[in-house]
Formats: structure tokens, sequence, C-alpha cells
């Protein structure tokens, strides 16, 4: 289904961004990584790939944070397979911390890499999947992007406005064979939400056991946290043909937290 397809996923060297790359591969498709981290990981993670499935993997190191390197990202894919099929927008970052003490180059960023980059990343690939008559864009949300927690103010904004933007391009590109979806992921035991249970207990004056089992798991009725895999099939089914009808849309994949 998806061979020869190809694939940009932003923040893709861990977490969810990088089991999304890897079922992808698995399914023959081209990817282009993106994120940082050590080099010789990122290399040996593209050999692996490659040499498991009949694909093509690159690599390009863009910084979220600025509009020139994500358009070279862009470029790039584009120059390297003559075709750009299917954009994931995943990069993210968090921090936490009340509002009167939060840093504003920390509120920056964070609306750079989990909104702004999603926003010209479309910008520069839309126009690709306009001639093409096909695309598929699927932007990582949150369920932040649906409900608020305490003492996230600037990742809770960011995710909402996600879920906008989304509808917005959608509308735009109804008519050319591109669809435009979000998904909405409860708490997924990544890196990312690693690093926030130390801050969140420092932020609250608890324990990290606390964090885990009375803030984060708290609202999931599951008590479990959502697999990176779960999230990455959910992409696969919105890139496929039998999505072509489901466009600027939002799924929770939550273990039923926004279900309150």
């Amino acid at each position: 289904m998806f061979s020869e397809r190809v694939v940009v996923v932003t923040g893709s060297t861990s977490g969810i961004g990088l089991a999304i790359a890897r079922t992808f591969a698995h399914h023959h498709a081209h990817v282009c990584l993106n994120g940082f981290g050590d080099p010789a990981v990122i290399q040996k993670e593209i050999t692996s790939l490659e040499a498991t499935h009949n694909s093509k993997v690159i690599y390009h190191p863009a910084d979220m944070t600025q509009p020139e390197q994500i358009a070279d990202l862009i470029q790039t894919t584009y120059n390297t397979f003559g075709r750009i099929d299917i954009l994931v927008n995943n990069a993210g970052i968090q921090h936490v911390a009340p509002i009167e003490d939060f840093p504003s180059d920390k509120y920056e960023a964070i609306i750079k890499i989990n909104l702004s980059s999603a926003f010209y990343s479309m910008q520069k690939v839309v126009p690709i999947m306009k001639q093409q008559k096909w695309g598929r864009i699927i932007n990582i949300a949150s369920a932040h992007g649906l409900v608020a927690s305490p003492f996230k103010s600037a990742y809770v904004a960011a995710k909402h406005g996600l879920l906008g933007l989304t509808k917005s391009i959608a509308l735009e590109t109804a008519e050319f064979g591109i669809t435009c979806n979000a998904i909405c992921p409860g708490y997924v035991l990544t890196p990312l939400v690693e690093g926030q249970i130390s801050s969140t207990a420092k932020a609250r004056g608890i324990t990290e056991q606390s964090v885990i089992r009375d803030v984060m798991l708290a609202n999931q009725p599951t008590k479990q946290f959502v697999k990176v895999q779960e999230v990455a099939e959910m992409v696969l089914f919105l890139s496929s043909d039998n999505a072509s009808s489901i466009t600027g849309s939002s799924f929770s994949i939550d273990g039923g937290w926004t279900a309150h």
C-alpha cells in the first residue's frame, strides 16, 4: 500500500516520531527522518531500516524553530525522491511551570516547535501535494489540544492552535486529493514525557511516582500509558486510501481521558 510513497516525519529520531518512521519503512515507504541526536545513533537507525526493509531513508537535521531550515527539509526531500506523499508533523517540546514563572524563551520555543513548525512545513509541502493531486498530512497534537492542565500554558495553547490549523488546511486542500487530520494522544511514555515527570514533580512539590499515578494517569481511565505503536498505526490508517474521506478531524488515543 505504501511502497514508493515518500514520507517526512518531523521529530523522528526518538519516541512517537521514530515509531511512525519505522512503521512506514516496514511498509516499504521511503522516509525522511528529522530531529536531534547522536549522529552515529541516527546513522545506525538509517542503516538498520534500509537493510531490513525495501526503503530508502534519509536524515535532515532541520531546527524546527527556523522556517528557512524547515523549507530546506521539504525541498531536500523533494529533490531526493521527486515527490512527497505524506507529512507527519510530530516535532514537539514541553516545559512545565506556573505562568508567573514561565520563562519567555521556553514559551517562544514551545509555540515555534509545536505549532509554527507545522504551519511552515505545510506551507512548503501543500504545493507539491496539489501538483500530485494526492497527499496526506497528519499533525500529532495531544489530549491537551482538547482539554487543559495546569502549568502547561504554552503547550496547551500550541496544541489547541494545531487543531485549528489542521481544520483550516483541510478546508483549503479538500478538492486536491489531500487530507489533513490530527491525532491527540494521551500520555505516551516517550523521552519527552519522561522529562516531564521530574519537572512536574518539582512544580507541584510531589514525588515522581505521585506524578505518574496522580497526575499523568489520573485522567486516563485505563491507567495505562498509550503505546507509541498505537499512534503509529493510526497515522498509517489516516495515510491510506481508505481514509480519503476523512479530513479536518482529530482522533483521540488517550485511554478515555477526554471522555470525562
